[in-house]
């Protein structure tokens, strides 16, 4: 579940993010609670919690009886739940949902990301998924997917369901897959989006969207919202059937559905017809290095010269996005991390031939640290022996709130996972120039949000199949003669001599 406050300290923030408990302010729950309470007698909640939507319903209609189950048997002690009208008990929604329809549920699911999640989890997962939709579903779907859908399931005829999720619901790799289905199997009345001054969960680092949908004949359009302020105005918006549409602080906007799940019902609406270019038609992506032990690889110019390894088996490396602070990466840049004692240098192995006995050593001391058995490494034929890449002209901040997110590497690096590799089609390097300018245009860089995954303050990360698909306006790769044939590779300027 998405407490209005969170904790300070890391190790109980942790436990949360363990069982995904985060909750639900009141402007939210009873805009969500209004819509479920028409034509019930009863209020299905299958992630309790502490009563936020109770609280909620006891606002708007006491007479509607409450019944919430929850995993966690200290939320349920709540003294909220002392009510003659409500029912709790502890109980796995995922394992053992009830056995019966409702008229109207709504969750602030558990939100618990793929890789928190156990593979024997994970793989019950898998199956109830295809006993509900008869498909199967990208691993990387977290927990709240699956809560998503076990509940879709248990929603009577005409029933009315509403859900706060994560934005990767609609952004994830699984998401037009999912989508198809629901929007083929129920009505998908509205969906509100927030404004990042107007998150619900300010301190969680993922943003918010609501699902308002009922077990009906689908539409082709829908409602989509974006909240700019936190307010009233959400509940008297939906109190009013979605009628109502003179606010103030809510965009309202009618939307096709089609449209709006080929955009991602996230995002605000686009005409994908105007885009003529994107990023693949001028670059390679490709994501990072993926060590599988940073601490291992990835060292620093001291721990180098102590462990006495020779050059031949090291590259200059960059690993995380705090030590870029522009939109250029150079040499200077790169001492200066040194002489902060970052590491800058990465251990890449091509064989097990001729290697020196101070590596050999420095390896042995990984052995015994049981490197080999980490899940990413164990999949190599040399457990050593990393990810091979050419030196990227173009890097991409993998996730980040900073306008400028594409760097020029001058000071040659490879990256690591928090970067993505970026290759121009042509060695040029007035080209290198001109498509680093256009990427980092602003009118590009807002459209990272048309493909990216966003995240809380106004973060955005973008996968490298996704970073492909970055549309860059027609006249600024005018401007920056991207389009024009008459840059030559290296090896084709070779040719000439």
């Amino acid at each position: 579940m998405i407490h209005q406050k969170l904790p300070n300290n890391w190790q109980e923030r942790e436990k949360l993010r363990d069982k995904g408990q985060f909750w639900t302010p009141e402007w939210v729950t009873k805009a969500m609670i209004s819509y479920i309470v028409k034509d019930t007698d009863l209020v299905f909640d299958p992630a309790a919690g502490k009563g936020a939507f109770l609280n909620a319903l006891l606002q708007i209609n006491p007479s509607i009886n409450y019944y919430g189950i929850d995993i966690d048997k200290y939320v349920l002690e709540d003294e909220i739940y002392q009510k003659n009208s409500c029912f709790v008990e502890l109980r796995d929604f995922i394992k053992n949902p009830p056995q019966k329809k409702f008229n109207a549920i709504i969750a602030n699911p558990p939100y618990i990301r793929h890789h928190r999640i156990d593979e024997k989890m994970k793989q019950f997962l898998k199956e109830l998924f295809i006993k509900i939709t008869g498909f199967t579903i990208d691993g990387r779907a977290g927990y709240h997917i699956y809560f998503f859908v076990q509940a879709l399931n248990l929603l009577d005829k005409n029933g009315r369901l509403a859900f706060i999720m994560p934005a990767d619901t609609c952004e994830g790799i699984f998401a037009q897959k999912l989508w198809q289905w629901i929007t083929k199997n129920y009505c998908l009345e509205c969906v509100v989006t927030f404004h990042e001054n107007a998150t619900p969960f300010p301190k969680v680092d993922t943003n918010a969207i609501i699902f308002f949908i009922k077990k009906s004949e689908p539409v082709q359009i829908i409602k989509w919202i974006k909240a700019n302020e936190a307010n009233e105005e959400l509940f008297n918006f939906v109190k009013s059937d979605f009628k109502d549409t003179n606010y103030i602080t809510l965009e309202i906007n009618n939307r096709e559905l089609k449209e709006g799940l080929a955009t991602g019902l996230s995002r605000p609406k686009q005409n994908h017809c105007d885009f003529k270019y994107h990023l693949n038609d001028f670059a390679k992506v490709m994501r990072g290095i993926a060590t599988g032990a940073n601490d291992f690889f990835f060292l620093t110019t001291q721990q180098v010269q102590e462990l006495a390894i020779p050059e031949e088996f090291l590259k200059l490396a960059i690993g995380r996005t705090k030590d870029v602070t522009g939109d250029k990466l150079t040499i200077e840049d790169i001492k200066k991390l040194e002489e902060n004692n970052r590491p800058t240098i990465l251990l890449s192995i091509n064989s097990n031939d001729n290697i020196s006995e101070s590596v050999a050593n420095y390896l042995e001391e990984g052995e015994k640290l049981g490197l080999p058995d980490r899940p990413l490494i164990k999949q190599r034929k040399l457990w050593y022996k990393i990810e091979y890449r050419e030196v990227p002209p173009i890097l991409f901040a993998y996730l980040g709130r900073r306008n400028s997110r594409f760097i020029k590497n001058e000071a040659g690096v490879v990256p690591l996972t928090s970067f993505l590799c970026i290759y121009p089609i042509y060695d040029d390097e007035l080209y290198i120039a001109n498509l680093c300018e256009a990427l980092n245009d602003p009118e590009t860089i807002k459209n990272l949000r048309l493909v990216g995954k966003s995240y809380g303050s106004g973060a955005i990360k973008v996968e490298p199949r996704n970073l492909d698909k970055v549309p860059i306006p027609e006249h600024i790769v005018d401007k920056y003669n991207l389009s024009r044939q008459k840059y030559k590779t290296k090896s084709q300027q070779l040719e000439l001599f």
